[in-house]
Order: C-alpha cells, then sequence, then structure tokens
C-alpha cells in the first residue's frame, strides 16, 4: 500500500458520488483496488502458514467499496474505506482478523461482530462453560497491549439461564464480542506491514478460535 491509496480515499470522501467515481475508476483500479488486493493476498498466504483452514481467495475477503443504500438514510454510493476479513471459517461472516483502512485509520480487529440471536445464544453458553478460558483470552498481556478491553454492545437484561453466571462473568451481558485496534494509517503504508499485521493476528487469534468453536 502507497500513499496513493489514501489520498484516493480522501479524494472519495470528499466527492462521494458516481460521476467523480466514474471520472477516476482508472486511478482507483491502480492506487487502491490492486495494492489492496494485493496486500490481502500476502496476508492470506502468511495466515496460512499458520493456520492451514486459511484458503480464503482475496476478493471473496474484500469487502466490495459500494455501498448498500436501500435501507439508509445516507445515499452515498460508496465507501470511503477499503476492508477485509480473513477467517478459518473462509466467510466474511465467521470470526477473523479485520483490516481497514480509511482517512486517518488503519484498523485491525477481530472476534464475532454480527451475531443471530441463536448464535448469541451459543457463544454466551460456551463462554458461560469456559469462562476461565475465555478470561485468559482477553487478559493476555499481548492481547491488552494491542486491543485493550473486550467491545461489543451489551443487553441490559439476559436470559435467566444466564443470569447467575454473569454474577462471575458480566461479559455474558454482551451480544458483540469483538476487540478492535485503531492506528495510524501510515501503519498500513509500512515496508514490513504485513509482518506489522501479523502481531496484531496472533494476539487476536485466540479469540477467534474460541468464538468459532463457540458457533460449531
Amino acid at each position: 500500500m502507497t500513499q496513493k491509496a489514501l489520498n484516493f480515499l480522501q479524494d472519495l470522501t470528499d466527492n462521494n458520488n458516481r460521476d467523480w467515481f466514474q471520472a477516476n475508476k482508472a486511478r482507483y483500479e491502480a492506487d487502491l483496488k490492486k495494492p489492496f488486493e494485493q496486500f490481502i493476498t500476502k496476508l492470506i498466504q502468511e495466515i496460512h502458514k499458520t493456520d492451514k483452514r486459511v484458503i480464503i481467495e482475496p476478493k471473496k475477503a474484500i469487502f466490495r467499496i459500494n455501498r448498500d443504500t436501500r435501507f439508509s438514510k445516507d445515499k452515498s454510493p460508496y465507501k470511503t474505506n477499503v476492508g477485509a476479513l480473513i477467517s478459518a471459517g473462509n466467510t466474511k461472516e465467521a470470526p477473523g482478523l479485520y483490516v481497514h483502512l480509511e482517512p486517518g485509520m488503519f484498523m485491525l480487529g477481530g472476534g464475532a461482530y454480527f451475531l443471530e440471536k441463536e448464535e448469541l445464544q451459543k457463544v454466551r453458553h460456551f463462554i458461560m462453560l469456559n469462562s476461565e478460558k475465555f478470561n485468559d483470552i482477553i487478559k493476555n498481556p499481548d492481547f491488552i497491549s494491542k486491543y485493550g478491553d473486550l467491545q461489543g454492545e451489551q443487553n441490559k437484561k439476559l436470559p435467566l439461564e444466564f443470569q447467575e453466571a454473569a454474577q462471575e462473568q458480566p461479559l455474558l451481558y454482551h451480544k458483540q464480542f469483538y476487540a478492535m485496534a485503531e492506528l495510524d494509517p501510515q501503519a498500513a503504508l509500512r515496508a514490513d506491514t504485513v509482518d506489522f499485521v501479523m502481531e496484531y493476528y496472533h494476539a487476536i487469534k485466540p479469540l477467534n478460535d474460541f468464538m468459532i468453536e463457540a458457533l460449531t
């Protein structure tokens, strides 16, 4: 990735309309789309060395730049970021490493962000039965130094079956279980960016593996 990628994203932020995008399509392909695909390809290859389950194709890991505006008041046609989800589940829905670049920020994270009702039930039940292991993961010094605390929206009330356990494990109130590091965007432009990101991958992998096991 180069400064040209960030420059394009900033210009897109300032000109988020189809006419401008079509006029700058070649620039989008050369400065942002292809370099990001190459970056994600290298990351997938490196992650595969650690986890042979990861075989996702880069194009399937990368989110589209077109926004779905059907149910949004914001009708801007394009996202002003690029992102990808690299998972052992080989889908964008499974827990995995999330990579996101936008003007002013480079984000890395993982965990379980989108959980349907039955999936949330599974995760809470798994945490309840493996609370000590879960605590070891989110209190690991490497995890804390890179991601801080576990994030996610919370419910004010819990189903009865979790209420007693929640007295000892209050994170059961969460309905999302993820961690996110917000970094300077220049971190995405480093010569050793893949190695840099892999440090964050290793720190988040135990949480991703825990969530994958919970959802299996």
